[in-house]
């Protein structure tokens, strides 16, 4: 099996010595760039599997680099932040980020972290056949395009609000704890039991689905539970 490649854009020479080691040491092959620029160059050369993307960079920021990458791709973005940046890390949940990691961070953390992402990029991938549609009342969500389809529009969505969606309306009326949904869809459980991420991206569902639309459908809430997909009667 070929190495699984990780592109780290991060201008702090100490934490790229310390990011690039302990990957290396995992068996990835890492590129590295200063700056958001050279990353979004190094990007298209290398294809990455996953992208490290520090938040403050020069030049460009990482929400500026995070919004360009989701353009072009859905491959997992993480991105590191410092402590005490919630309002950045929420939008750059909202603009794509798969998950956010705050430093100071462990390596053994940072690992644990990386191997989820790629773990739930290749369970999405390796789904069977059967599985691979959904299609109920006005809602269409289909799996190789990741293309998500309300009364036939076509809703722009990120890979995580995607993700999201197809495991939820996989199983409708199903009821799914905060802890299965972060470990099934983010791939692993946070250590802090934080689960405030789940939160913001159902909140975008529904405003994206539910409120612009009148469909026959929810993403509900089952309060000191967690979420289900409930097909009204």
């Amino acid at each position: 099996m070929a190495k699984q490649t990780i592109l780290l854009i991060e201008d702090t020479e100490s934490d790229q010595r310390l990011a690039q080691a302990a990957l290396e040491m995992e068996g990835y092959t890492v590129y590295v760039a200063d700056s958001a620029e050279e990353g979004l160059r190094l990007f298209e050369e290398v294809e990455p599997n996953l992208v490290l993307l520090d938040l403050i960079l020069p030049g460009m920021d990482g929400l500026g680099a995070c919004r360009q990458l989701r353009m072009r791709t859905a491959v997992p973005i993480m991105m590191l932040t410092a402590k005490g940046e919630e309002v950045d890390k929420v939008i750059g949940l909202e603009l794509g980020a798969d998950d956010y990691l705050a430093k100071p961070y462990g390596t053994r953390e940072l690992i644990a972290r990386v191997r989820a992402l790629l773990r739930r990029m290749e369970s999405f991938e390796q789904l069977t056949v059967p599985q691979r549609h959904l299609s109920l009342p006005l809602l269409e969500v289909d799996l190789p395009t990741r293309s998500v389809r309300v009364t036939g529009q076509e809703i722009t969505m990120t890979p995580k609000e995607f993700d999201l969606l197809y495991f939820l309306a996989a199983q409708p009326g199903r009821v799914f704890t905060r802890q299965e949904i972060m470990e099934k869809v983010w791939g692993y459980r946070p250590e802090d039991d934080s689960y405030r991420t789940i939160d913001t991206h159902i909140k975008r569902l529904r405003q994206k689905l539910e409120e612009e639309y009148t469909v026959p459908w929810t993403v509900a809430t089952v309060w000191g539970v967690g979420y289900k997909f409930e097909l009204k009667e």
